[in-house]
């Protein structure tokens, strides 16, 4: 796809996981292989799903709590050790990205836009899943939250990550797929597009966020008309 409108000087900002890249089955195999080894059932990928996207603490509470058992505060640390381990070592096995995804990035990148990805996901783990999908170059930076004065729902990390290629509020978009993304966005003064097939409990359309996208193909047209 190609843009005639120019987005020079406009800058938009990505979630990565459940928004750019379907990462649910690596990390819902990640999770699997804490469970196995702590001799619990594992999930299936259907069921666990919409548990990703809130970090592995969050996602470990969740799978022991869907096998009724208990997690002890003091053995958590070790788990999500483990847990980042086996991730680390299988992160782009199944993740894929969404359909369209690269043709989306080209045509703004063509149009002038800079692109940067916002991802509460830490920054190590993000630029070597980008990097395994041949994805990192198309960004003008990578900002997890180790990088930022405080993660996602806080305006301070989309605000940092805009700043990191040259964008300003007034002329940016946070593209997201969760309340978190939703959260930062608004609090940064950010419209904010959301898409309808990332890992939310709560159903896309009802996130409050400013636009919704059911393709990656509607977003270059929309961002022309927001940010033209």
């Amino acid at each position: 796809m190609t843009l005639t409108t120019s987005l020079a000087g406009a800058a938009l900002a990505f979630d990565l996981d459940g928004t750019l890249v379907d990462t649910a089955p690596d990390l819902v195999g990640a999770l699997n292989g804490v469970l196995h080894e702590q001799g619990l059932p594992v999930l299936p990928l259907r069921t666990a799903r919409v548990m990703v996207g809130r970090g592995a603490r969050a996602l470990i509470e969740q799978g022991f709590s869907a096998a009724g058992a208990q997690l002890d505060e003091p053995v958590v640390p070790g788990l999500v050790a483990r847990f980042i381990e086996i991730y680390r070592a299988r992160i782009a096995d199944e993740s894929r990205a969404f359909e369209g995804v690269e043709d989306c990035l080209d045509a703004l990148a063509g149009a002038g836009a800079r692109l940067v990805v916002c991802t509460n996901k830490p920054t190590d783990l993000s630029i070597a899943l980008l990097d395994a999908l041949g994805l990192t170059g198309r960004f003008g930076a990578v900002i997890g939250p180790d990088l930022a004065p405080a993660p996602k729902p806080d305006a301070r990390h989309l605000l940092h990550a805009l700043s990191a290629v040259g964008g300003v509020p007034s002329r940016a978009l946070m593209i997201g797929d969760s309340a978190t993304d939703i959260g930062a966005a608004s609090a940064a003064g950010v419209p904010s597009v959301v898409v309808s097939f990332g890992y939310t409990e709560i159903p896309a359309a009802d996130l409050g966020a400013d636009h919704l996208i059911d393709a990656f193909a509607q977003l270059p047209p929309l961002a022309a008309r927001l940010l033209g």
